[in-house]
């Protein structure tokens, strides 16, 4: 049984080299995107107005902090995974060049 010229076996997609540019600007910004978006979750997360030894006095700032931090690792956690096909590095190549400028925006006006 021959497979039909939509599918592919092992789930290679048929033109899935990624250029060496596209591959490091696709990690570039993919890298600086989570990183961005792991201190702006770090920053947020952070109680208002007291130190983090006084968080526990509050089950607010407790709860925030503890999702806060769950999120940046998790953030960090992604930041070594690496795409898996040549869609994803593309993927990230778009999604980088929107969203760093974004993510280094909300940096700014929150620190």
């Amino acid at each position: 049984m021959s497979l039909p010229e939509t599918q592919v076996p092992n789930g290679q997609v048929p033109g899935g080299h990624v250029p060496a540019w596209q591959q490091f600007a696709g990690l570039a910004l993919r890298s600086v995107f989570l990183i961005a978006l792991a201190v702006l979750t770090f920053r947020v997360a952070l109680p208002q107005n007291e130190t983090i030894a006084t968080a526990y006095d509050t089950p607010n700032d407790l709860i925030r902090l503890a999702l806060g931090f769950a999120v940046c690792g998790w953030l960090v956690f992604e930041l070594f995974r690496m795409p898996r096909d040549a869609g994803g590095y593309r993927s990230w190549l778009y999604i980088g060049a929107a969203g760093v400028p974004f993510a280094l925006i909300c940096l700014y006006y929150t620190w």
